[in-house]
């Protein structure tokens, strides 16, 4: 039946056409954006996981920098540690050189003391970001002799958890104000002369050619040789927690790297799949237009039954 009221034709090639439009405009956003999936009305649990995946990136994110900052805190304290060593040595260079009988010990221990100077600067100078391990005063209300770092960041069943380093620094401490039990300020006492002395302020100065006062001499390179190797432990210590926190580093980045290509797989869109529809949807919008023009037409042709 022809009739002026409905025309099924036209209204066939109208919701045709509105059903290419909407695609359409979804491939024109896709491309636009990038993203398959941008907001939660294209797939609600895509867009879910993928905000969460993102914000544990964030994360994931800090945790770098933070292992970033833990291990520049860590290498200048290594590098103070490996200073002091090799100006420690020069002292036990000093005091062996003093063993020599008739020796003047005072221009030797002028020496030895800008050699301690040289120490108690370079302890005092290794600070990074406000943090000095091997120069503390364990009296200090601040002072915490275990170091924490952020390390990782997880999240299972929906509670997350933060991993942390710990460091001992109790162990690597050159000086502290406090008790001074530090490596170079702790003291020792020698056998014959009582007198007491540290790598850090030993005076030699007064030691004459006498058995005793030799004797008491070889306690004291003894003492710094000892304090030499307890340096050298230090050190190591901290080159290893320097290559666990280098190694956590690395770990923090491929993991960031494999959540960035888990959401793309999610949530991008395929460009060259996008491209090609969008082609074939600029085709069909063109003949949807065109059918839609023609159904319209057919209404004129009832003007032809009344001439």
């Amino acid at each position: 039946m022809t009739s002026i009221m409905t025309n099924q034709s036209a209204m066939t090639a109208l919701q045709s056409l509105t059903t290419t439009n909407k695609n359409l405009s979804q491939t024109q956003t896709r491309i636009s954006t990038g993203y398959r999936v941008s907001s939660a009305e294209d797939n609600a649990a895509y867009w879910s996981i993928a905000t969460t995946m993102r914000s544990d990136r964030g994360a994931l994110s800090t945790v770098k920098d933070a292992l970033g900052l833990g291990a520049a805190t860590i290498d200048v304290a290594y590098t103070g540690m490996n200073s002091a060593i090799d100006v420690t040595k020069e002292i036990k260079n000093k005091l062996v050189a003093a063993r020599q009988p008739g020796i003047d010990r005072g221009k030797v221990q002028s020496e030895i003391k800008e050699l301690q100077n040289q120490l108690k600067s370079i302890g005092d100078s290794s600070v990074f970001s406000g943090e000095n391990w091997i120069s503390v005063d364990s009296s200090a209300a601040s002072y915490n002799g275990t170091k924490t770092m952020i390390a990782s960041f997880s999240r299972s069943g929906g509670n997350v958890a933060v991993g942390t380093i710990s460091i001992d620094i109790s162990s690597v401490k050159l000086y502290d104000a406090n008790d001074q039990s530090g490596i170079l300020d702790k003291e020792d006492t020698t056998a014959n002369g009582n007198v007491n002395y540290a790598v850090s302020d030993l005076d030699i100065s007064g030691i004459k050619d006498t058995d005793n006062d030799l004797e008491d001499l070889q306690q004291m390179i003894g003492y710094v040789d000892s304090a030499i190797g307890s340096m050298t432990t230090a050190a190591s210590n901290l080159g290893a927690i320097k290559q666990r926190t280098k190694t956590q580093s690395d770990f923090v980045s491929a993991l960031m790297t494999a959540i960035d290509t888990g959401v793309g797989a999610l949530v991008d869109a395929d460009m060259n799949e996008e491209s090609t529809k969008l082609q074939a949807l600029q085709v069909q919008q063109q003949l949807g237009i065109q059918a839609l023009s023609i159904a319209n037409q057919n209404s004129q042709t009832v003007l032809s039954l009344f001439r």
